[in-house]
């Protein structure tokens, strides 16, 4: 595998930006392991960060270029910020950015594809929802979305505020009353999506029983499942840390739908 570390200008951010890239590497000598690569453009997975990381946070708490490198499997990994992977009441348009500019440019830098069924998003907390947010709302660029211990019920965070201020969360999201319903609502895009006569992705959820989030993925969970989406839902002992996060991706990596 190849690391690269990419600093970029964002036209819809205003502002210089970066991301972590794995891209796979074919290799036979290699001592420890064994890298594969397609002849073409490579199937890419975008790794999203929690509220408290950033873009390297994956590379440093996983092997995820070690995991990687087992399925030949691209891997962009971008920097967001605090933004809930959002275009903010008040301020910059990360849901556009990550949704529209980031997978144009990434692969104007790198050999990635543009199939539908070659691309994936998957993501921890904040992250996990940006991941299931990418997965039902563009259905038409990504064929899997998996989320993580996901913050999944973000008009809940208004009235619990676990993880971030209220003036945080009004900055980006309004009110939880104003998340209701709208594009920022994962229960709201996962209805739309299923009364929808077009691509639907496969969906994978996890969270630990110990999690604070325990309960708004369960709420999500009984939602889609109701729905009649194609849901892989799992739960095992485990809180909101890297141990947990570092064996559920390995999974998510087996599940990923990937021509092999």
């Amino acid at each position: 595998m190849a690391f690269m570390q990419c600093d970029f200008f964002s036209e819809t951010l205003g502002l210089s930006v970066s991301m972590n890239v794995i891209v796979p590497q074919k290799t036979r000598s290699q001592i420890g392991m064994e890298g594969k690569a397609s002849a073409d453009r490579h199937p890419t997975l975008y790794l999203l960060h929690g509220l408290s990381d950033d873009h390297t946070i994956w590379m440093r708490r996983t092997s995820i270029e070690r995991y990687a490198a087992e399925y030949g499997l691209a891997v962009v990994m971008p920097a967001v910020g605090r933004s809930f992977y959002t275009d903010a009441v008040q301020g910059a348009k990360y849901w556009t950015f990550v949704s529209e500019e980031l997978p144009a440019l990434a692969r104007s830098f790198f050999p990635l594809s543009d199939a539908r069924d070659a691309n994936f998003v998957a993501g921890l907390s904040m992250g996990g929802y940006g991941a299931m947010k990418l997965g039902l709302r563009r259905p038409d660029l990504f064929a899997a979305a998996a989320s993580l211990s996901g913050a999944l019920d973000v008009a809940e965070l208004d009235a619990d505020r676990v993880t971030m201020s209220q003036a945080e969360y009004r900055r980006i999201f309004g009110s939880g009353e104003e998340v209701r319903g709208s594009d920022n609502d994962l229960f709201a895009l996962a209805e739309r999506l299923s009364r929808s006569s077009g691509p639907r992705p496969k969906l994978f959820q996890c969270c630990g029983t110990e999690d604070f989030l325990y309960s708004h993925n369960i709420r999500f969970r009984d939602h889609v499942r109701s729905l009649g989406l194609d849901l892989t839902y799992e739960e095992e002992p485990g809180g909101h840390e890297w141990g947990y996060w570092d064996m559920k991706i390995r999974r998510v990596l087996e599940w990923l739908p990937l021509q092999r």
